[in-house]
């Protein structure tokens, strides 16, 4: 798999001040440098068996179905689930070491079981051991005109992206399915549905979470084998729901920027969580 180095296309806004990550692309698809850089210890990762791996592309639902599992595996006690940010209760597999932050993989390798770990990988890039353990996973899809739309808002906020250009241009990109940061749309759901035939996948949709959530919920209750009384059921769909994790700092990711000295997100141009509709 050969890689080369993307520092992405030139701005369209002003930003002396901020400074975007270095990217260099595997198969096509652009990543912080640093991942690439350290990809044999990401394809070497051993899983065990009773990880959970929450699979997506990026901004369709990620952190809703990562705080929804901690609330099923915290029996709906929203206090214990405000123990660490979400980042810090579910690491995220591929992301590298940018001190004071150690990478995903040390986080995880120190880390009791069960793990409950987020991924934007493509299926293929995706470590063998979680298919070699039978490791459950859940995939959450979004509707790629929204997911588009939040991605794009996404990508001007944040540094470790490439920079998206006017609207337009990203929009043709997209559509012609030249590169994205992370993964590329079509191909990483299309792949996830060939997998879901014959591996142990739940697959989840955005919008159906959105309209029914109760019932989406009641579905990764017994995708993960338990059951849980109604009450703590409505109580999971409450402290779910889009407004309680707006303003919940152990989810809205406001903690990070405090955490990193390198600048993350860039102010005043769009939060983590915007409308989640």
């Amino acid at each position: 798999m050969a890689s080369k180095e993307n520092s992405g296309t030139p701005s369209t806004a002003p930003e002396k001040a901020y400074v975007r990550f270095s990217h260099k692309t595997i198969d096509g698809v652009p990543l912080i440098a640093q991942i690439i850089d350290n990809w044999e210890k990401l394809v070497h990762f051993q899983a065990r068996p009773d990880d959970l791996l929450i699979a997506t592309f990026p901004k369709a639902g990620t952190t809703w179905m990562q705080e929804i599992v901690d609330m099923i595996y915290k029996e709906g006690d929203a206090e214990v689930c405000k123990r660490a940010p979400v980042y810090e209760r579910m690491p995220f597999l591929e992301w590298p070491s940018i001190p004071p932050m150690p990478s995903g993989i040390e986080v995880l390798d120190g880390m009791p079981s069960p793990r409950v770990i987020k991924t934007h990988l493509q299926f293929k890039h995706v470590p063998k051991s979680f298919w070699e353990n039978n490791c459950k996973m859940i995939y959450m899809a979004r509707n790629p005109k929204d997911n588009l739309v939040s991605y794009y808002h996404f990508e001007r906020m944040t540094l470790t992206q490439i920079d998206p250009g006017t609207w337009e241009e990203y929009l043709g990109n997209f559509m012609q399915g030249n590169e994205l940061f992370f993964s590329k749309f079509y191909k990483q759901t299309n792949n996830l549905k060939k997998k879901k035939i014959q591996r142990n996948v739940l697959y989840i949709f955005f919008e159906n979470s959105f309209q029914n959530p109760k019932r989406e919920i009641l579905k990764v209750l017994t995708f993960l084998g338990r059951e849980l009384p109604d009450d703590v059921v409505e109580k999971i769909v409450h402290h779910t729901s889009f407004e309680s994790m707006k303003i919940n700092p152990m989810t809205n990711y406001t903690t990070l920027p405090k955490i990193l000295p390198k600048t993350i997100f860039r102010p005043g141009i769009s939060s983590f969580m915007r409308k989640g509709q």
